[in-house]
């Protein structure tokens, strides 16, 4: 399964909505209950899931699901 397989998955877990289909250019503002609350939710199921810490550094970076993909993949690349 490949990360944006494994991430799409997060996202219908943590968005409760087995429909989703993410894409790079993917916003909150595209998804239906993105908010402040269940962006918390999802970078806590992305960590949890793929055994990775982001910083808070790198939080304020992603502009999109795109940025969030890049950044797990570099990090899995670390390991």
């Amino acid at each position: 399964m490949t990360t944006q397989e494994q991430l799409n998955s997060i996202f219908c877990m943590v968005f409760d909505d087995a429909d989703i289909s993410i894409r790079p250019d993917m916003t909150a503002n595209d998804v239906d209950g993105w908010d402040s609350l269940s962006h918390v939710n999802l970078i806590i199921a992305v960590e949890g899931r793929f055994g990775i810490r982001f910083s808070q550094k790198e939080l304020l970076t992603f502009k999109n699901v795109g940025d969030l993909l890049n950044c797990i993949d570099k990090k899995l690349s670390e390991r």
